[in-house]
């Protein structure tokens, strides 16, 4: 594993948990950053803070779709580790496989809450103190369905396709303040999302991907850490693919 300098940065990861989010703290931590963990789930975090050690990880059950829990968790991070330096927008849904016309309002409203909407919210909650400090990196999880539109996916595929846009405004604004923003778009990899959708809808993503296998959290979080390190440093709103060789743009 190659050396990130995260030495002395604090961290809040939404959806930390588990999964890319996991993989992404315990990566963060070993590079020297304190990180807090947001997540709806709080047997799950009392599971990640206990294997990651309770020294350097704060874990924080928060309802990021509510904007009053969100600044109520930066307060909580500032509180405990004196400041915020780096934000990853990690947590989604990807909700049910069906047709556009198929799809419930319910379950639309509740994959743009999630998948986009909070994004926003955390964006805005840690911002300004990140100006303040004039230093600062936001990492927003996307996905290759933001580009591309996957098929009985489209409220997954649309609020993907919003991160990007959002990232690619919010870089502009913070552009020479010292804060900067940056999404990754993987192509599938296998964590419990899988677990929300058809068996036919993942063999269709992996049939997408050239490298014939799904990514791995491993590699996420080793892209993530460093566009949350000063080594990422000319880089804004920009987009980073991790789709083994799906993308073509």
């Amino acid at each position: 594993m190659n050396n990130i300098d995260l030495a002395g940065r604090v961290a809040a990861v939404t959806g930390g948990a588990q999964g890319i989010g996991l993989a992404a703290t315990t990566r963060m931590v070993a590079s020297g950053a304190k990180v807090a963990l947001w997540d709806i789930d709080q047997e799950m975090l009392d599971k990640s803070v206990g294997l990651l050690g309770a020294e350097n990880v704060l874990g924080l059950q928060v309802d990021i779709t509510k904007p009053d829990a969100v600044e109520g968790a930066v307060k909580a991070v500032t509180e405990r580790f004196g400041r915020l330096d780096i934000l990853v927008n990690n947590a989604g849904i990807t909700g049910p496989n069906q047709t556009t016309w198929e799809y419930s309002v319910e379950d639309w409203y509740e994959v743009i809450n999630l998948d986009l909407n909070a994004v926003f919210l955390c964006c805005r909650a840690v911002v300004p103190g990140m100006l303040e400090r004039g230093y600062g990196r936001i990492v927003n999880i996307a996905s290759i369905a933001g580009k591309e539109g996957n098929p009985n996916a489209p409220a997954y595929s649309t609020a993907k396709a919003a991160v990007i846009g959002l990232t690619k405004s919010l870089g502009k604004e913070l552009a020479q303040k010292g804060v900067l923003v940056n999404c990754v778009t993987p192509a599938a990899i296998h964590t419990a999302i899988f677990e929300q959708m058809t068996e036919e809808h993942i063999q269709f993503m992996l049939s997408k991907i050239p490298m014939g296998r799904f990514g791995q959290v491993e590699e996420a979080a080793a892209m993530i850490s460093w566009l949350a390190s000063e080594d990422c440093s000319f880089s804004t709103g920009a987009v980073f693919d991790l789709s083994g060789g799906r993308a073509t743009y």
